[in-house]
């Protein structure tokens, strides 16, 4: 049902935690399947995520899909992060299922929230 890439980042997921000094907070979910994505980024000079880190409750494909987002955004200009779009997340994990694409694929989402929670912040 998952690709090997969705079961290595589920098993071995990369950033998990608490990012304590972030400057952006995103927070998704979807009340219909249960999953609940919380991302955390920390932005320096001229807008480069510099670290991220996420909390994921739901299931393989939810924790599978954070996972990856923090690899493919960390180093980028918030510019650049707020293209990827969780279709993009999905195609990096080799796909996911089409009944978990709507519900566990909220990564892109929690992410746009965090870089607008960041920008809200940093307008003082």
């Amino acid at each position: 049902m998952y690709s090997e890439r969705v079961m290595d980042h589920f098993t071995n997921p990369r950033n998990v935690g608490v990012l304590e000094d972030a400057n952006g907070v995103g927070e998704v979910g979807n009340m219909r399947c249960g999953d609940i994505m919380k991302l955390f980024i920390k932005v320096g000079e001229d807008e480069v995520i510099q670290d991220i880190k996420f909390q994921t409750f739901g299931c393989g494909a939810a924790i599978a899909t954070s996972s990856m987002i923090t690899e493919i955004v960390k180093g980028m200009t918030l510019t650049d992060a707020e293209q990827v779009s969780n279709r993009q997340v999905a195609e990096e994990l080799d796909g996911l299922p089409p009944a978990k694409m709507h519900c566990s694929n909220l990564a892109a989402d929690a992410l746009k929230a965090a870089i607008a929670n960041y920008r809200e912040n940093s307008q003082g």
